[in-house]
């Protein structure tokens, strides 16, 4: 079996070695960038199966990059910053991240983020199987191949987007506050703003065809949060 690949990316060398070391004593295969447009082409080349990216990257910043990367790959990304605002803003852009880590932080609470997401990313990618599928009038959420489909044709969700809609879609016709959601989708011990809950909404609602105005889907519970709606075949 071959070992799972992760690129590092931080233009602080010293830092992403030391990340290097403790992944690669985990079996991990380690490559390193330190250069925003240069990691895009070694991303390209490599293809990792989980990107660690620090927001401030000469040439391209991490938030570019993590727009580009998503738009390509649906794989984890966990994100990097030295202040707390900057994640503040990742998660009120909604790039696609699916995890942060503020510096100073432990090489071994990056371990067990990259752990954590990557069993989670292979839990949702597993092969289908039966009951694994739910249909809601023309909208087919299939919970183990990670895919979403409206009339037949496949709609790009990033693995935070699916795992909001596999949420609500496995809770049909029941209010879930957005606290509940997002103890569900980031975890219960993770720290982040509940508006990042809207903006994920907001993005599942344009790609599945779901007018914000009449949702046939996701509605509205106003002061509350969320109601998945819809005829479940």
């Amino acid at each position: 079996m071959h070992p799972i690949r992760i690129m590092v990316v931080d233009d602080e060398l010293e830092i992403a070695e030391l990340i290097k070391d403790y992944l690669e004593e985990e079996q991990y295969d380690v490559i390193i960038s330190t250069d925003g447009k240069e990691c895009l082409a070694r991303f390209r080349e490599y293809q990792p199966q989980l990107v660690i990216l620090d927001i401030m990257l000469p040439g391209l910043d991490g938030m570019e990059v993590c727009r580009t990367i998503r738009a390509e790959s649906n794989i984890p990304i966990i994100m990097l910053s030295a202040k707390k605002t900057e994640i503040d803003k990742i998660l009120g852009l909604g790039l696609g991240a699916d995890d942060y880590v503020v510096k100073p932080f432990s090489p071994g609470e990056v371990v067990a983020r990259v752990k954590a997401q990557l069993r989670r990313f292979h839990q949702l990618s597993a092969p289908s199987g039966e009951g694994d599928l739910r249909t809601f009038d023309n909208l087919a959420i299939d919970l183990k191949a990670y895919t979403v489909k409206v009339n037949g044709i496949s709609v790009e969700c990033t693995a935070k987007e699916f795992e909001v809609l596999r949420f609500l879609a496995l809770h049909p016709n029941q209010v879930l506050t957005r606290q509940q959601i997002y103890d569900s989708v980031w975890g219960l011990n993770e720290y982040g703003d509940l508006n990042t809950v809207t903006i994920h909404i907001k993005k599942i609602r344009e790609k599945i065809g779901d007018n914000p105005a009449a949702p046939v889907f996701i509605k509205t519970v106003r002061g509350v949060g969320y109601k998945f709606g819809g005829r479940e075949q």
